[in-house]
């Protein structure tokens, strides 16, 4: 059976019917091998509905594949064909990926360094809402979301979704083994949307703020789950794991359930998407081999570096309080010690994600159900990513007086937080030139004159400054 083309790193989809008794859910195995020369890659496949099955493969390489399905159910067992995987037509760079010890590229070779905000519910909140949501994100610096599969109750997060993942309902109960497509079709759409936005979905797949059951299910049932989950998903090339908010609050689950989590979808996700789990105030072993990345929450963004050292894997603390004026000290420092944070974080070698968390009449705070952006750190942090993609690669730690990140010995970003020194002392190899950067007025002032070795630099004697230094011959 001859298929259309599909693109690199887009979805190639099969999609097969067949009349089963019983619980198709559940009574009937189906996969396929996708095959190109000696490259054997094995994917499973879900039932969508309406003797629906299908199986999904993001494709990560230019040229002929062949495939074969296997099935438990004759009319799904043994159908073949081949297919061609032809350059995108859209200019996209494919999946992001580890690249190096502490970075992250996309699976093209460009570096991509995340600048991620936190929107748990904002695909629960209906169609209006969340198209407002995708406009202001299109206008927005961002290119990374933290967002929920299940909806949160929580403050702030209080109302009931559209569409429910699994059949049932609260008063009657929930049928775990049988998932409902509706919530499933929804959830697809707005991770292709992000993706067409170019942004990255950092998809969680469990927390601790629940009322339908869905955090204490049991182990039969969290296994389903992540299984169905990444069946569907694993085929877009934005998605991210995370598995969890706040891991060390749910109580009914152990260590040992979460490093069968990681494992699961470590074994069944054939594009080996990103990996990760974020905490309260306990730490996840990181180090272990199944986790991709430490994603952190800790207020305290000048311990990147330790951090990094200590996992030798990238590092994004993505929530370390949000810009707001809730009453939970969580989410009410100002957007100027929200972007000092953020400038800690990437000059000492790590990431760091954004939150709004302002107080509406109607309960509509960024954090929680999307909307529109307020306060004052996105046009800081859309300029300090300017500045950073602009740069010659990937920050590492360096020593030269200030706190600083670099790329070799030609590049410098030094930020001096809310310090207001009219002059500092620093060490610089060769010949280098130096930029003051205003990083709350956005502004950059160029610096006549060259420097090597130890001296002294004038400043403007004005907090939240940073210094940008490039050898000579790169200015």
């Amino acid at each position: 059976m001859e298929k259309s083309p599909t693109e690199r790193w887009g979805i190639f989809e099969l999609e097969l019917n067949a009349e089963v008794s019983g619980n198709p859910f559940e009574d009937v195995a189906h996969s396929a091998r996708f095959v190109q020369g000696n490259r054997v890659v094995p994917v499973n496949g879900f039932y969508d509905g309406a003797e629906t099955y299908r199986i999904r493969f993001m494709l990560d390489s230019i040229g002929t594949w062949q495939y074969e399905t296997r099935s438990t159910c004759d009319t799904l067992n043994g159908m073949s064909g081949s297919f061609e995987c032809i350059a995108p037509s859209v200019q996209h760079r494919g999946q992001v990926v580890v690249r190096g010890v502490h970075h992250f590229a996309y699976a093209e070779g460009t570096p991509y360094y995340p600048v991620g905000t936190t929107c748990y519910t904002w695909n629960h909140q209906g169609y209006e809402q969340e198209e407002k949501t995708l406009q202001t994100l299109r206008d927005s610096p961002f290119n990374k979301i933290r967002m929920c599969v299940f909806s949160k109750h929580y403050s702030y997060s209080r109302n009931e979704p559209d569409h429910r993942p699994f059949e049932g309902s609260l008063d009657a109960g929930w049928n775990f083994t049988r998932f409902n497509p509706a919530f499933w079709h929804h959830l697809e759409e707005r991770i292709g949307d992000l993706r067409d936005l170019g942004i990255e979905s950092d998809l969680i797949l469990f927390h601790p703020y629940d009322r339908w059951g869905y955090a204490k299910m049991d182990e039969a049932s969290d296994d389903r789950y992540l299984k169905y989950a990444v069946a569907r998903l694993s085929a877009f090339r934005n998605v991210w794991w995370s598995l969890a908010n706040e891991w060390d609050l749910m109580r009914a689950k152990s260590e040992q359930d979460w490093d069968r989590y990681f494992k699961i979808i470590q074994e069944c996700d054939p594009s080996q998407h990103l990996r990760s789990i974020h905490n309260c105030a306990r730490f996840y072993d990181h180090n272990l081999p199944w986790v991709t990345h430490a994603n952190i929450q800790n207020s305290d963004t000048s311990l990147t570096t330790k951090w990094r050292n200590q996992y030798r894997k990238p590092v994004i603390d993505d929530e370390y309080c949000y810009e707001g004026n809730v009453p939970q000290d969580w989410g009410n420092i100002t957007g100027q010690e929200l972007v000092k944070r953020f400038w800690d974080g990437f000059i000492r070698g790590g990431y760091v994600g954004h939150g709004k968390t302002y107080l509406h009449p109607d309960d509509v705070l960024w954090w929680s159900k999307g909307g529109v952006l307020h306060g004052t750190s996105p046009a800081r942090i859309a300029f300090l990513r300017k500045i950073i993609e602009a740069g010659p690669g990937p920050l590492e730690p360096k020593n030269i007086g200030v706190t600083c990140a670099g790329h070799m010995e030609n590049y410098y970003l030094a930020y001096l937080g809310p310090n207001q020194s009219a002059r500092k002392r620093l060490t610089l190899p060769e010949d280098h030139e130096y930029r003051i950067v205003d990083t709350w007025e956005t502004e950059i002032s160029t610096i006549g004159g060259t420097y090597t070795g130890k001296f002294d630099i004038d400043l403007p004697g004005k907090p939240f400054t940073a210094l940008r230094i490039t050898r000579k011959e790169e200015a």
